[in-house]
């Protein structure tokens, strides 16, 4: 199969590239195929070596993007027709041109592999890595980032590699991966490497980063399973309010959790008597709620999670936005014109808020697609001992973007040795443990409580402690070592 994928040209290679890249998806939940990865970027590793331009290489990496985005993201097409009103052709339009904008950066990686391919097949493995997991990185914060699908995903538990997430972190991951991949082209070096990388992996999985402290806490993670269409109707506004008060009131808890704008109103416009009724039902137990709301000040309005019951009430606003669905970048409210999606427009909370002191813990608040940003939610580490994340993917509808979100999540968990807990509207709602492992979820799309207990947990990772630096350090030792010498 390398001899053919050597051998290919021109479009046959492109139309190989663009395969291996829709292979790459199964390496992602739901299919979970972890094992797959070093496979797949063994197969783009093998297709970069072949090609005799940086031309070739550029549009070989740019087929593999398309295909891997394409298939991987399509659910983004599905928020801007179906739930967003977008006439289908524009958003057809628009969910390829972000997918090509996507797929710019494995592009740029196989230009960048090309141009300074060294001799040495070693520096060649190492430069590929670097490239894959640095071209992720930049994707990470680059037009305020978009992480999603970043390799080192893959590896969330069950893979044995997911031991080193404590160290280095998804991008650290993406390394291991792209370079294990790209050093079984070898096999007989490769299999080793995979190997004890498997070991190293398992080994540090048995390694205490964080410690449980305190009692239990109960907690209950609705999920309302409101359709999208109908979640900003007047006519099902007050239908909405009952519908939570009381899956509230029916499952007393000390923590109780409701999605992101579980409450599709400002806070200020909500009646008293509703609010006093919510902080009731939440402090029968010595316990609090938090719910997703929107707030404001007149001029400028957040989307916030806000805390009612025995607790003072503290609020948590949502700091990294969506572009174009929660912010319209400069130059494109023509394109957001033709959407029709409430509340395209919030006012970024600040950067760094502490944990909502609630049911005796210090809980930290992450809102939709937040946790996909490792180096945000360390920020309130180590004082918070449980995470907690509100989404509404319901804009997804029945997509990957569900399960590929859970994932996600998982791997904050490792991350920072600490529990996540997810309240959803469709789903996935879930608790995950601090070691990443899936305790209990409620099927998607159906409306439920999860019950659960959790505890707190103390200490620091090191990738709490550093963040994201010691894999870009290792990224850019790898390109300087690659490049030292011996150029082709």
């Amino acid at each position: 199969m390398l001899k053919t994928l050597a051998a290919s040209r021109g479009l046959p290679r492109l139309a190989i590239a663009a395969g291996v890249g829709a292979l790459g998806v199964l390496c992602f939940a739901p299919f979970e195929f972890f094992w797959l990865a070093p496979l797949v970027w063994l197969a783009l590793f093998a297709l970069f070596r072949s090609c005799a331009t940086v031309r070739a290489a550029l549009l070989t990496g740019l087929a593999f993007g398309l295909g891997f985005f394409l298939c991987g993201v399509s659910w983004v097409y599905v928020s801007l027709s179906v739930f967003g009103g977008m006439p289908w052709w524009l958003a057809g339009i628009a969910a390829f041109l972000f997918c090509g904008v996507m797929a710019v950066f494995p592009m740029l990686a196989g230009a960048a592999f090309k141009r300074w391919q060294p001799a040495n097949f070693w520096q060649q493995a190492l430069l590929f890595a670097a490239l894959i997991a640095g071209t992720d990185w930049i994707r990470s914060w680059l037009f305020t980032g978009f992480p999603w699908l970043a390799v080192g995903y893959s590896q969330a538990p069950p893979s044995p590699l997911a031991g080193f997430a404590p160290l280095l972190g998804a991008h650290g991951l993406s390394l291991l991966v792209a370079l294990s991949g790209a050093l079984l082209l070898r096999w007989r070096i490769g299999l080793p490497v995979l190997a004890l990388l498997g070991l190293g992996g398992f080994g540090l999985q048995q390694i205490a980063w964080t410690s449980p402290t305190g009692e239990p806490i109960s907690v209950a993670l609705i999920q309302g399973n409101i359709p999208q269409d109908m979640k900003f109707r007047p006519e099902n506004f007050a239908r909405t309010l009952l519908l939570y008060r009381d899956l509230v009131e029916a499952n007393p808890a000390q923590l109780t959790l409701l999605p992101e704008t579980a409450i599709p109103a400002f806070l200020d416009q909500l009646p008293p008597a509703y609010l006093d009724d919510l902080k009731a039902a939440a402090a029968k137990q010595g316990g609090d709620l938090i719910f997703g709301a929107l707030t404001g000040d007149g001029e400028r309005y957040w989307n916030s999670a806000v805390s009612l019951g025995s607790s003072p009430q503290q609020t948590y606003s949502k700091s990294h936005l969506v572009p174009f669905g929660e912010t319209i970048p400069a130059g494109f409210a023509w394109f957001m014109s033709y959407a029709n999606i409430p509340m395209s427009a919030f006012s970024r909370g600040p950067d760094i808020q502490p944990p909502l002191a609630v049911a005796g813990q210090q809980v930290a608040i992450n809102i939709c697609y937040e946790d996909v940003f490792g180096e945000e939610i360390i920020r309130t580490l180590p004082q918070a001992g449980i995470l907690a994340n509100l989404s509404n993917t319901a804009w997804f509808g029945r997509s990957l973007a569900q399960p590929q979100h859970l994932q996600i999540a998982r791997l904050r968990a490792v991350e920072t040795g600490r529990p996540m807990l997810r309240a959803t509207n469709t789903g996935m709602t879930a608790v995950i443990g601090a070691d990443g492992a899936l305790q209990a979820s409620l099927p998607p799309f159906t409306q439920g409580v999860l019950k659960a207990e959790v505890r707190a947990y103390e200490g620091m990772t090191p990738y709490a402690r550093f963040g994201n630096w010691p894999a870009i350090g290792l990224i850019f030792l790898l390109i300087v070592v690659a490049t030292r010498r011996g150029r082709a």
